[in-house]
């Protein structure tokens, strides 16, 4: 995937100044390597923090420039940071990359890691050093074997530039970095189920208290980040909190820029960096293109599968999590979807919550029960076979399914599509019930819960 442009992308100029995450990309989509990164400021951030600021300096200023996690939940990463144990006599720390890219529609990681490896590897530096953690993990999709390629490949190169290993630029300091190629399940986006699976254990979450922070991998203090996360943090050690906070637009709560993009039939699906408050229709119109010929725009999803249903007149809202929030419903990835007027939000509905069912873990009863009952509920709808009384059992297993309901996130972001579909759509669910005098009698109709 490289960046591409329409509209007003083709006018406005990649720079330093502008676009943090971007601005070294080439134009033949192809990666940037050591010599042409160091070129183009590399590593100069990482000298900066090395060289002039104490590390309790790193951790404030990354929190006054209002970083926020980009994985889609959003928390603060200098409080996360400061979660961290001050008792210097913990001397075994780890930092992980959370590189698990497996939300559908969802891509922005994978072209950070296959066109500018060393960003990310430099914002792991920067992050080490303020965290003193002395061991790092990439933990990445399986599948992104030409990421864990050019990953593997930037890491020998700074090592043998002295940027990570033992006594990095001279500071006494000591930083290893290891990619970890996982085995391929959506559930290692939680951080503690990603915890587990790197300690060779079944992905499941955690129970939190403790939180990482206190007790992590292998028992020890653990700071877990997402990939786009880690890649600000140089831009903002180099060119510091009020730059960083001037990027967004004004009304924007979420501070610098964000990789968004848009799928579907568009008429140039792709992935830019814009400032957090640029609205929906602004990505959608001007830099996606709007619809293909042929195609009317039905519904849109924000920022992943796991984020609900937005109906065209939502397209005006910004998009930042609060902006997002006030039509009802999350931020996510930031990556969008367009629905098109050809799609039967039944099966689309079906599809979504069979891959959620699939990648459910299986620790807690509502998440592996209740997805699949949604997946048969569904398909028996889709099928024109639903009964008098499904629908209002999908919107219950939304409520059972919902936040504070499961042991984690994941099944509350399944049923989110879910619950916003059947209240746009509540009449395309409502076509597949059959007709009373052809309805099983609730007691002779058997429900199986289970795969």
């Amino acid at each position: 995937m490289t960046l591409t442009s329409f509209g007003p992308a083709n006018r406005i100029k990649r720079s330093a100044e502008t676009h943090p995450l971007t601005w070294r990309l080439r134009d033949d989509g192809e990666a940037v390597w050591l010599d042409e990164y160091q070129a183009k400021n590399g590593y100069a951030a990482a000298r900066k923090a090395f060289a002039d600021m104490a590390q309790d300096d790193i951790v404030q200023t990354v929190k006054d420039a209002g970083l926020k996690g980009r994985g889609g939940a959003g928390f603060p990463t200098g409080v996360k940071w400061g979660l961290m144990p001050k008792d210097e006599s913990i001397n075994i720390r780890y930092l992980l990359c959370n590189a698990d890219e497996m939300e559908p529609n969802t891509w922005k990681d994978r072209m950070l890691m296959e066109q500018l490896p060393h960003l990310l590897i430099e914002g792991m530096l920067i992050s080490a050093r303020a965290l003193k953690t002395y061991r790092g993990y990439i933990f990445l999709r399986g599948e992104y074997t030409t990421a864990a390629k050019h990953l593997n490949r930037a890491v020998e190169e700074a090592k043998a530039a002295g940027l990570l290993g033992k006594n990095i630029l001279g500071s006494g300091f000591d930083f290893e970095l290891f990619v970890h190629t996982g085995a391929g399940r959506y559930i290692c986006g939680e951080e503690t189920a990603l915890i587990n699976s790197l300690e060779g254990r079944r992905a499941n979450p955690r129970s939190k208290p403790p939180f990482p922070a206190a007790v992590g991998v292998w028992g020890k203090p653990t700071c877990v980040n997402n990939v786009e996360t880690l890649c600000n943090v140089p831009a903002i050690i180099a060119d510091g909190v009020e730059w960083y906070k001037s990027l967004a637009r004004e009304g924007s709560e979420d501070m610098g820029t964000k990789l968004m993009g848009f799928s579907g039939k568009v008429k140039n699906p792709g992935l830019w960096e814009l400032p957090f408050g640029v609205t929906g229709r602004e990505l959608f119109e001007d830099y996606a293109g709007g619809m293909r010929d042929g195609y009317k725009l039905k519904a849109w999803q924000p920022g992943g599968a796991g984020t609900g249903f937005l109906l065209p007149e939502h397209l005006d809202a910004q998009m930042y999590a609060g902006g997002i929030a006030k039509v009802g419903t999350r931020m996510g990835t930031g990556l969008a979807m367009a629905v098109d007027d050809s799609v039967n939000m039944v099966s689309l509905l079906r599809n979504v919550e069979q891959f959620f069912a699939r990648e459910s873990c299986g620790f807690c009863t509502p998440c592996r029960d209740g997805l699949p009952w949604s997946v048969k509920l569904l398909m028996a709808i889709e099928e024109g076979r639903g009964q008098p009384g499904d629908i209002e059992t999908l919107l219950g297993l939304v409520g059972f399914l919902g936040p504070g309901k499961t042991f984690c996130a994941h099944a509350p972001g399944a049923v989110e599509p879910l619950g916003s579909a059947i209240k746009y759509f509540r009449p395309e669910f409502e076509a597949g019930i059959a007709p009373a005098s052809a309805a099983v009698p609730p007691l002779a109709r058997p429900i199986v819960i289970g795969a």
